[in-house]
């Protein structure tokens, strides 16, 4: 027969409930006799073993494990997101505690499968031998022991079993959202960070949109949107996460072995959202580029050197103008407005780093833009505010994922 062992962490687990039910019992002064782990007062060989009463349940999910775990593994440890566990059904023995040398290996259950049918009544203890040791060996060749609890046919029960395993994949920190100070604890947070090293440029994103995300100090977020083209994300951390750039970030999930669809499944929720005030960024110094190299205005300079110095700044503006239109300049796409078109695309981005302040963008209304990782072509419509950044129309529309994307600016025609 081949036997299959798993489930010895979600047994001690129950085996850990019943211990807490039993402790709060005896405080309140309860009589409670329902001990499904205790010794039956039933006859029958598998009583007189001692072995426990336990009921198998098809949808509890259990941990995958490759072998007999003589010793529980420890919980506290968060490699173990990285690598599976070390692991009709039976169950026999006690936990084994890490200090306890005399304490019984840890309950488990076991799929038994044979080459040919076995008549086998429910409740029999089962007993199984090491056929492979030395029969001369002064060593005891029994295995394990267990109760029959559960008839299993491979060919209708094997997608029954929920057995999964815990993945992991990590990224990191690439850029940081707006600062802001969290109002319950004055905390400088971020809400929004973008990360990467996590999915390939050519993922499709849509599948992880809302998955949770952690990171090493134990905020969680969750995942909204691609950011550009190249494989990075952005994430919306509802109450607020300190991580620096270069930190990582962790995608925890399971995923089930008879899941034909190797789906990506999560437990867990996102934290309650805390608020706070955004921080707004230093203003920046205007230098003076007259003192910086060492021109000094004369208050009483004549009106005819007044007037020329008027128009040598007209021309330089005009040759700045003429020199721009007939150049290729980059900007990036920060984020899109307009109505959404039949295609779901929307049909206006907003764009900075094409212009500076001091631009006037009316004069570049209409100049070709094209976006770098779409090749969607669009055009200058006016600017939007006061810092630089212009309107681009895009008549057949632009996905949401472009948002952080760089675009170029055409030359005149």
């Amino acid at each position: 027969a081949t036997v299959t062992f798993w489930g010895a962490r979600e047994i001690a687990a129950q085996e850990s409930e019943k211990n807490r039910i039993e402790k709060n019992n005896k405080n309140n002064n309860s009589n409670n006799t329902n001990n499904p782990f205790g010794k039956s007062s039933l006859g029958g060989s598998a009583d007189l073993a001692g072995l426990p009463r336990l009921k198998f349940d098809w949808n509890q999910d259990f941990l995958h494990q490759d072998n007999y775990l003589d010793v529980l593994p420890t919980n506290n440890d968060s490699s173990e997101w990285n690598q599976s566990a070390s692991s009709g059904a039976s169950a026999g023995g006690k936990r084994k505690s890490n200090n306890d040398s005399s304490a019984l290996p840890p309950l488990h259950w076991a799929r038994l499968e044979f080459l040919t049918p076995v008549y086998c009544p429910m409740d029999s203890l089962v007993i199984g031998s090491r056929l492979d040791s030395e029969v001369n060996a002064n060593a005891c060749r029994l295995a394990f022991s267990g109760r029959l609890v559960e008839r299993y046919d491979a060919k209708s029960d094997h997608g029954r079993l929920k057995s999964y395993t815990k993945k992991e994949k990590v990224g990191k920190v690439c850029r940081l959202g707006d600062p802001y100070r969290r109002t319950d604890d004055q905390k400088i947070v971020r809400y929004e960070v973008f990360g990467t090293d996590l999915f390939k440029k050519e993922t499709n994103m849509t599948q992880f949109v809302g998955l949770f995300i952690e990171t090493d100090r134990g905020d969680v977020g969750s995942i909204q949107s691609s950011f550009g083209t190249s494989g990075k994300f952005r994430v919306h951390f509802p109450g607020g996460t300190d991580v620096r750039e270069g930190d990582s970030l962790y995608l925890r999930f399971k995923r089930y072995a008879n899941d034909p669809k190797k789906a990506i499944h999560q437990d867990g929720s996102l934290p309650p959202a805390r608020t706070g005030n955004r921080l707004d960024p230093p203003a920046k110094k205007k230098k003076n580029k007259a003192a910086k190299n060492g021109i000094r205005n004369d208050a009483a300079a004549s009106s005819t050197s007044q007037a020329t110095n008027s128009e040598n700044n007209i021309m330089s503006k005009d040759s700045q103008h003429n020199k721009a239109a007939n150049t290729e300049v980059f900007g990036e796409i920060v984020k899109l407005k307009g109505d959404t078109l039949d295609n779901g695309n929307n049909s206006v981005a907003i764009v900075s780093g094409l212009f500076s302040m001091e631009d006037d963008i009316t004069k570049h209304k209409g100049r070709a833009v094209i976006c770098i990782g779409t090749n969607d072509k669009g055009e200058i419509a006016g600017s939007f505010g006061k810092m630089g950044k212009c309107k681009v129309v895009f008549n057949n529309g632009i996905s949401s994922e472009v948002v952080g994307s760089r675009v170029k600016m055409l030359a005149k025609e």
